[in-house]
């Protein structure tokens, strides 16, 4: 069922449906609750799975305050939560979203009973300067489209209708939700929601997301599998092999 709920900073647009433990999906920049088609028609057979659009994304009205920072949009995950009665779930992150993922869970541990991060983005605050300086002066000052859109076409893998559909997600979201979402993500620090979540967490990676400052890799590291053959949007684009993955960490 789609509906809308109130947000700290406007309304929020959400897919709820199913029944029994709960399991809260939060996309990636550029998003929506469509990137999860496949893992919410799965959980839902035997749970209720929740998907929300973030601030600024899909449907969701974006923030006057044009406040993007991880750790407000995890604002976002709470009220949604809160709004549908969810006292605890499990939460399911990609990317930015599961940078938002881990923010709530390590500002509400006792609420997540499980925490799993897909090709999620890594320690902002160690990403070498000179490797991400020319690309967010581009996006910001120079030629936004071309820049981002060939970034996402870089990621995305080999799908073309794949790529074709993430385009359309872009193209859709506002300028200032991608270049202020690109900058909060290069700010986050996951240390310390990491070090306050001390739950059941998985890490679900790419092989081109294994770098020193990969999430994963932060402080004594998280556990983590590897799904090869596959670009950025790994649960879109090998669903099957993802939603296995999904289930087995969920039943432990």
């Amino acid at each position: 069922m789609s509906r809308r709920v109130a947000g700290p900073a406007g309304k929020l647009a959400v897919d709820d449906g199913g029944s029994g433990d709960a399991v809260v999906l939060v996309h990636s920049l550029a998003g929506n609750t469509g990137h999860w088609s496949a893992q919410l028609e799965h959980l839902r057979g035997r749970r209720r799975a929740v998907a929300l659009d973030l601030r600024g994304h899909g449907r969701s009205e974006a923030p006057r305050s044009a406040e993007y920072s991880i750790e407000a949009q995890a604002l976002d995950v709470g009220a949604v939560a809160d709004a549908l009665g969810l006292e605890r779930f499990a939460l399911v992150g990609h990317s930015m979203g599961a940078g938002v993922a881990l923010a709530y869970a390590g500002a509400h541990p006792g609420r997540v009973t499980h925490l799993l991060v897909a090709d999620p983005i890594g320690d902002g605050t160690r990403t070498p300067e000179a490797e991400v300086r020319p690309f967010l002066d581009a996006v910001e000052f120079g030629a936004y489209a071309e820049t981002i859109e060939g970034y996402w076409s870089g990621i995305a893998g080999s799908d073309g209708a794949l790529l074709e559909r993430l385009l359309r997600d872009l193209r859709e979201t506002p300028r200032e939700t991608v270049v202020r979402g690109l900058h909060a993500v290069m700010a986050f620090d996951p240390k310390p929601a990491l070090a306050e979540y001390r739950g059941p967490t998985l890490a679900v990676i790419t092989p081109a997301n294994d770098f020193g400052y990969s999430m994963h890799r932060v402080g004594p590291g998280l556990p983590h599998r590897v799904i090869t053959g596959t670009g950025h949007w790994l649960q879109i684009e090998r669903p099957e092999e993802f939603n296995r993955i999904l289930e087995r960490f969920l039943e432990e």
